[in-house]
């Protein structure tokens, strides 16, 4: 197996034995703790903690501990929110998810930052296209990532009041810490490692990314992404799913968006090297419309079983399109900027979650489906004009075993 493949292969059943425990908490936070809105308040405190570290740590981190240093450290936060879960209250549930939060932008900017590295230096070696070649490790992960939703629901789902025990956390650290190659160790290969930048240029690298106009344009696809999936996991699980069926079905429901979001993930990243990623962009957009038209004129029973289902699924479909092509469209367009981009990226989706938490008490269900309507809208648009921008600087593929001087700068990051 290529060594490349490998490691993406490591972070990616890492994060699924993180993401088992992890995730079916998420999804049953808002209706398992609703007394006094302590499930949402626990999760608008966590994205609030992930938009606070978005703005400062993931660099840091990055340059100060690596990717893979800076995973292994993020990934105990989730373990403690876990442990957390077992004493839920408000002494217990809060702390641990500010700590999670502080956590989730990092370990994930980590992950993306290492992904982006990997796949280009595959093309780099294969003489691919370095896009298509992250394409489809992003792909590979969210396919293994996803199928957490489907283990961690249905461990919540199996035995109500239960959840996911926290040692598939600590499984997912060793396994990271055992087996996942440092990425200064791969460039070291081919590359001599360049000296750090000051602190502070690290610190404010964030916001210094936003000179370019094309990240000006892109923050609405992150921050519509965390709107859509906070819609998901706190409006369509308690004001359809638990009010027409019961709390005892949103596992289920989970599953089925979990199911078809890792399939359609792993397509996804195979077929947009004959596609484009526009095409895909397209068959999002157009899934997700259809749901919220749908949804606003849906009268959920419990007679309709089925059609629970099929929303779930079909918002799985879109959103696999949101988390593979975002991440590799970050990837690709922001190549010498990584950790600030994905860390950029981690802070428009951070917002896009509290925000939709953080009005999940007092606006309607049709109010928010009408935001989440506009948002999308404002982000195709958005999202088509870096296109036209994109389109007069078609990219070439990589030549085999060579690589040309900026390519060499890319790698030579500060890992």
């Amino acid at each position: 197996m290529d060594r490349s493949l490998r490691n993406v292969l490591v972070v990616s059943f890492g994060f699924l034995l993180l993401f088992t425990a992890y995730g079916g908490l998420q999804s049953l936070q808002s209706s398992l703790y609703s007394e006094e809105g302590l499930g949402v308040t626990a999760l608008s405190t966590l994205y609030g903690g992930m938009l606070l570290s978005s703005m400062f740590l993931p660099p840091l981190l990055i340059e100060r501990l690596g990717c893979k240093g800076t995973i292994i450290l993020s990934m105990c936060g989730y373990v403690a929110f876990s442990v957390g879960n077992f004493f839920a209250s408000w002494y217990t549930l809060i702390p641990t998810s500010i700590l999670l939060g502080l956590g989730a932008a990092p370990l994930w900017s980590a992950q993306s930052t290492y992904l982006t590295i990997m796949g280009n230096t595959h093309a780099k070696k294969a003489g691919k296209h370095g896009k298509d070649v992250v394409n489809q490790y992003f792909g590979i992960f969210f396919l293994v990532f996803q199928s957490s939703g489907v283990w961690g629901n249905l461990i919540s789902s199996l035995v109500f009041g239960q959840t996911p025990s926290q040692g598939s956390g600590v499984l997912a650290v060793l396994m990271i810490a055992a087996f996942l190659k440092p990425i200064r160790d791969v460039q070291r290969e081919s590359e001599g490692e360049k000296k750090s930048p000051p602190f502070w240029s690290t610190l404010l690298s964030t916001f210094k990314l936003y000179r370019d106009k094309r990240l000006c344009l892109l923050i609405l696809l992150p921050l519509y992404s965390g709107l859509q999936q906070g819609f998901l996991s706190s409006e369509y699980t308690r004001s359809y799913v638990t009010c027409a069926l019961g709390i005892q079905f949103v596992g289920y429901v989970m599953i089925c968006f979990s199911a078809t979001n890792a399939l359609c993930s792993v397509l996804y990243g195979k077929v947009s090297q004959y596609t484009g990623r526009a095409v895909l962009y397209v068959l999002g957009t157009v899934t997700h419309l259809s749901c919220m038209i749908a949804l606003l004129l849906w009268r959920p029973g419990a007679d309709q079983l089925v059609v629970f289902f099929v929303f779930s699924g079909l918002w799985g479909v879109a959103d696999a399109v949101w988390q593979t092509q975002n991440n590799a469209l970050y990837g690709v367009l922001f190549e010498k900027s990584k950790e600030a981009a994905f860390a950029n990226y981690r802070l428009w989706e951070a917002l896009g979650y509290v925000i939709a938490f953080g009005y999940s008490t007092f606006l309607c269900v049709r109010v928010k489906l009408y935001i989440l309507l506009g948002v999308l809208s404002l982000t195709v648009v958005a999202y088509g004009l870096v296109e036209c921008v994109e389109s007069k600087n078609p990219i070439r593929p990589h030549a085999a075993g060579q690589a040309n001087q900026a390519e060499d700068e890319e790698i030579e990051t500060k890992m």
